[in-house]
This record gives C-alpha cells, structure tokens and sequence, in this order.
C-alpha cells in the first residue's frame, strides 16, 4: 500500500533541541492527543488541536535553555507526567502545567541527555552518567568519550536496570550499576537510542540506535553479550539521525520506524516477510528535525506523525485528505469554516505586516536621534562540521533559526571546495594573499530567499594545518553576523576505528621526555580528529585510526613520559614527529626521538594509493577526449564507425564530466601524496631528494606501477 501523507504546520515556538516533542496519552478512547514541547528559551508548550487551530493547554515561563523533554510516571501506569531537563535542574508538569517537582542535581555541566522509568532517573552530562532512584543519587560512571543519549531498557519487562549510553567514539556502553558490563561497536557516532516497537521487542531488549552519519541498526542487547540483528547504510548520503519512533502509520498492525534526520528528511520504514526493514516512505523538509513521533493530534481517526524542527515549528504530516478533487462538469464548494479560516489569516497577516513596518520605522527614527542605543539582534546557529568516511571530506553543515543572506568562508590553510548537489546558494570567490596575510580561501556563499540551512564539502591536505573560518549573516535588520572557526588538524583526513590490521608492514615513532600523560594527549587532540578533550582514565591509552582516503592506518599508545606511533604509511610517522616536536618545543620540553621505518610498508602505500590513481587517470583521459568524439560525431552523422570504447565515453560523456567536475583536484592531491611519500621516505635517511621531483612527476605523467616502484628503489 503506498502511503500518502499531507503537511500540517500546528505552531512555531522558539529554537529546539534535539528529543523535546513528545505526545501526551489520548484521555479518552477517540481523543486526539496533545503536544507538549520544550525551546530553548526555558518555555514548555502544551497544546491542541480544535477546528484545525492550536489551543494552548498551558505555557511556562522562560528560563535555561530546554534540552530535554521525556513522559514518565509509576510503572504500569499511563505515562503523561512531563519532565524537562534545563542546565544541571529537572522539573516536573502534570499534564495541565502544574509543577509537580524541581529537582536541583549535583551536576556541574548542564544536562545533555536524559531517560526517565517509574522513580528511576538517567541524566547524562559530557561525560558524567548519573542514575538517581526517587532524586536519590544511586550510580555514576565516567564516559571515555562524550555522552549523546541514554536509555533503560524496560525494567517493567525485564526487571532489571539495564542503562546504555550512546557515545562518540562509535561505542555503546552497557552498565549495570556504576560498572560497565560490556562495550557495543557500532559503525558511526552513535547521536540516538529508541527502544525497538517502542517496548524492546519480543524480549524487551532490542535497542535501535541512528549515528551522526546517517546509518540506523539494531541491536539485541543480551546479558553477556550484544547480538546485531540488522543495519541500514546511508547510501543515498542522506543527514545524520537526530531521533526515531515506532508507530504503526501504515495501517497493516505491525509498528513501523519513524526517522527524522538533520537534512530535513523524514522516512518511514516498514518490514517485510524476514523483518528486515523496507524504506516506505520519505518527505523532505528544509531543516533539522529534532524530534518525532508518530499518534492523532490534528483530526481523529487519522493518524499521523508530528515533528519538531530545529527552528521551532511543530508539523504534522497526516493521513487525513486536505486536497479534494472535482469530477466532470462537477464544482468544489469551500466550506464555509475554511473560507473564515482563509479570511482570517489574511487578516492576521495585513496586521503582522503593518507592525513590521511600525517598528522598522520607529527603530529608524530611534536610530538617528543623538541617544540611541542600536542593539544587535541574537540568532541561534545550529552548526557540525564532520568528516565523511565515503569520500574523505568534510561537511560543514550551518543552520539558522532565520533565512540565510550569505555565509563567507575563509582559511588560512589549503583546501578544495567541492560541489554539494543540494547547496542552491551561488558561490564568488575572491583573490588572497596567501603570503602577508595567511589567507589561502576566501569563498562567499549568497543564498537565494528562505534558506535556512547550508551544507558545504571541503577537503584538507594533511600535513598542513589552521583554522577554517564560516562569517554567517542572516537576512535581518539590524545586519549583524556571527563567527564559527573550525580547526583544520594536522592529520585530518583520519577517524577513530575500533581495532586495526597488525599483519600490515609498520613504521614506529617513539618520543620519552619529562612530559605529563595530559600534555602527550592534548598533543594528539590537536593532531588529530575524533579524540576526546578530556583526558582518559588510567595510567596509559591506545587510540586507533585509518585514514579516510588512502585506508592506511594509525596506532597511538601513550602514558606519562612515553609515546609510540605505529602506521603502515611513512609520511603519517613524519607528519607526527614534526608536528609533536614543535608542540613540545612551545612548551620547552625536550624530546628524545628514534623511528624505525619499515622499507616494506612504501610499496604496500603505493599499492593502496594505485587503484585511485589508475582510475583518476583514465577518468581526465576520457574526460580529454569528449571533445574531440563529439566533433566526429557531428562530422560523420553517426558514431557506428568508432570502437566500443569510444562510443561508451560518448555515451557516459555528462556523467564523465560531472564526476570530473564534483572531484576538483583530485589527481593533484593524489600526486602530492606520492610526492610526500617519496621525500618522506628519504627524509628518514638523510637525504634530500627534492630535486628528483620533476623526474618524479614524469614518470606519474606516464604512469605504470611497476616504474614508480622501482623509482622508489633505486633513488637516492
């Protein structure tokens, strides 16, 4: 059956953060249900729905940002008590506004996730878990990486307490008490955790998780051990996950999941005969959607699934008919309710128009007299700039609460800008001085009318590093603009993975001096990505990386006076060995440096980097010939007479080109790789072979594995 659903827009409050929408209960067997919503200006919202026009139930005052809001009650009861977590506070609402609990935790950071279960409480700071029965504190656990989500699996069902975090290091960890049972690997950040069908499953513990990366699995969390049941990749390169639901939207009985993602797009999965997921159906809005579930709030007897967006609007997407059609000589009357409804809103709208224009010309006034104070309008700014495993680059991803005038990039480091299909904003570049001022990109984005969100592709260089700057100006009066700085590290184009391949040939850095175990980390949280800024726990660490591009990889082990690299790449050993010495020579700590390098680990390089540059060089030399076939064709009528190969570039001639185009560079990177390598591997020795590079750059010219092998060799 294929599923048809119509947009609904019930009301608009402030800014929202992530799982703060939710459903209250239906009081009555035909009753739509209310929506209660938390902002970040502190007001919580409850209201409904009469006559296709939101009645408020009651409204807070506003205080500390909302970050997040959860139902909860006795166990066994219906769920319909309403709890917000703001700053290090948890307060509690009847379903009618009346606070019912303020609850001031011993939290130092503001609250970032939060699970409520009958008298039992899950609060999750950075990196602090905190579980308190009846706001008695009962267990804590230290995180090894930041905190997204938490989650109890159902203790009514199991009857035990079973919390999971959702951490960034691409960990679920599973606790029992203020102990941690076992660690879950999961193939991306993890940003949220839903209970599968809403109840854990059959046996109350499966548990659905969606990563910053846009990838949905599910898990069984089992007592000894975790059992992945199934796992949906992002290969339409769709947003990050921000929340999930299960709700039977289609009508068939079975519950279906409900996904809101951080591009705007909402999908429905239903599950076919093997309960493997199918995706159904998916809309496309143009912000974040921070939460979802699905229930009956416009109309009853039509379900449907409400959203919040990040800008503060709730939405429903409804299953109730909003278009009627005419037959034949046949003509569709307006009820009388809709056209009162459309006199109305118009209404409304002259008013709202002729206030803006009251202010804009009171502010003007107030503006020239010798007193007057200008002030600078706030905006929120939703922003995440994240490397993207498939084609190692980075996505700068800028949301705003209001419509996007222009947003201007600048770098003090080498990047490539590369095209986004879904970026409809028109980019100017300006000349820089690379040489006074340091600049290397200045890029101005100028959006067209009612864009509230910008994603952006860059990609680094490693070895070379800086700040990427984002000036971000909305189309408000007052003009004013806000800044984002974004560090480009040292080795950039790495991510965390949980274990590597140690049968690969490896080069090994050792660095001793009289340097404490947090000043080795901060070392290596300005090299490189997706570490942790706290320091870890215990006496020594070992953190695991591969390189998005090349698939190379990276073991750092570290303790207090001692640090040991090890990778498969000889110009990831030299990149840390500069970068680390010049950190400590700030600090004025002497290092003590021996390498080892591993003559067997250029070749096995070369071999990773050969399928890229194979495929980079027939691609610029189809891309080369398109001209000229084109020319031929049109001289000779037809292209019967040339070789298949030639008739499948002509064919493929606007895929080629646009591969071509969205991959500025590319060949030039992949030159400049091998360079490194190259005066990498000789640097070790002692020797300079910079002079060597034009022979170099010829024989890639007219590349064949075998001769830049043997170059390798044989050069001194």
């Amino acid at each position: 059956m294929e599923l048809q659903l119509h947009r609904m827009d019930y009301l608009q409050v402030a800014v929202t953060s992530q799982k703060t929408m939710k459903l209250l209960p239906a009081s009555g067997r035909r009753a739509t249900q209310k929506v209660v919503v938390g902002d970040q200006d502190g007001v919580v919202t409850c209201f409904g729905i009469k006559k296709n026009e939101a009645v408020p139930v009651f409204k807070t005052l506003p205080g500390q940002k909302i970050a997040r809001l959860e139902l909860g009650g006795a166990l066994g009861t219906v769920q319909e008590k309403i709890f917000v977590a703001a700053g290090s506070e948890v307060r509690g609402f009847t379903k009618r506004g009346k606070p019912f609990l303020s609850f001031e935790t011993n939290l130092t950071e503001s609250i970032r996730a939060m699970h409520i279960s009958g008298s039992d409480l899950f609060l999750c700071a950075s990196y602090i878990y905190n579980h308190y029965c009846d706001c008695k504190d009962q267990h804590y656990f230290l995180s090894g990486d930041k905190i997204s989500d938490v989650l109890c699996l159902p203790v009514e069902r199991l009857e035990r307490i079973t919390p999971v975090l959702a951490c960034q290091d691409r960990v679920l960890r599973v606790l029992q008490g203020s102990s941690l049972m076992y660690e879950v690997d999961v193939p991306g950040p993890p940003s949220i955790l839903a209970l599968n069908n809403g109840n854990g499953g059959e046996s109350g513990e499966e548990l659905l998780y969606g990563t910053s990366d846009g990838k949905i699995g599910l898990i069984h969390i089992a007592m000894n051990t975790p059992i992945p049941k199934w796992e949906i990749p992002n290969e339409k390169k769709r947003g990050g996950i921000l929340c999930i639901d299960s709700f039977d939207i289609i009508g068939d009985g079975v519950k279906d999941m409900l996904i809101g993602r951080d591009d705007g797009t909402v999908e429905v999965y239903g599950y076919d005969s093997a309960n493997e997921p199918v995706l159904q159906y998916d809309h496309s809005l143009t912000e974040s959607i921070t939460s979802i579930q699905g229930g009956c709030v416009g109309k009853d007897g039509y379900d449907e699934i409400v959203l919040s967006t990040y800008s503060g609007w709730v939405t429903g997407l409804t299953t109730e008919p909003i278009h009627k059609e005419a037959g034949p000589g046949q003509e569709l009357k307006m009820s009388q309710d809709m056209q009162n409804k459309i006199a109305s809103l118009r209404s409304e709208l002259e008013q709202l128009q002729f206030k803006v224009l009251q202010e804009r010309d009171r502010y003007q006034h107030s503006s020239q007299s010798v007193t007057a104070v200008s002030a600078v309008p706030v905006f929120s700014i939703n922003d995440k700039f994240t490397l993207n495993q498939d084609d190692a680059s980075y996505s700068l991803i800028l949301e705003v609460q209001m419509a996007i005038d222009n947003v201007l990039i600048q770098s003090d480091v080498p990047v490539d800008l590369l095209d986004v299909d879904k970026n409809s904003a028109v980019v100017s570049f300006s000349g820089c001085d690379n040489e006074p001022n340091g600049n290397f990109l200045l890029a101005t984005y100028r959006c067209q009318a009612n864009t509230t969100r910008l994603e952006l592709k860059i990609r680094s260089i490693e070895g070379q590093y800086g700040t990427l700057q984002a000036y971000i100006t909305p189309r408000i009066q007052p003009k004013t603009c806000q800044v984002r700085q974004y560090q480009i590290k040292p080795l950039s184009l790495h991510q965390r993975a949980h274990a590597i391949d140690q049968n690969r040939p490896m080069n090994t850095v050792s660095l001793t001096g009289q340097f404490s175990f947090s000043d080795m980390h901060s070392w290596v949280v300005f090299c490189l990505p997706e570490v942790p800024e706290k320091t870890p726990v215990g006496e020594n660490v070992t953190f695991y990386f591969k390189n998005t591009f090349l698939e190379t990889q990276l073991e750092c082990t570290y303790r207090k006076g001692e640090g040991l690299f090890k990778s498969d790449n000889i110009s990831t050993i030299s990149i840390l060995k500069d970068v680390l010495s010049k950190e400590a020579t700030k600090r004025k700590i002497n290092l003590n440096i021996s390498y080892d390098i591993n003559e067997e680990s250029v070749g096995h390089t070369l071999k990773l980097i050969h399928p890229k540059l194979e495929y980079q060089l027939l691609l610029a030399k189809k891309v080369q010939l398109i001209d000229a076939l084109k020319e031929l064709q049109v001289h000779e009528g037809n292209t019967d007479f040339l070789i298949p190969e030639y008739r499948s570039i002509l064919e493929e001639a606007e895929k080629l080109q646009e591969e071509y185009k969205k991959q500025p560079a590319h060949l030039e990177r992949l030159y400049g790789m091998i360079t490194d390598l190259f005066i990498d591997k000789f640097k070790f020795k002692g020797t300079n072979v910079k002079t060597k590079v034009p022979l170099l750059l010829e024989i890639l010219d007219n590349y064949e594995q075998d001769a830049l092998m043997a170059f390798f060799e044989t050069a001194q």
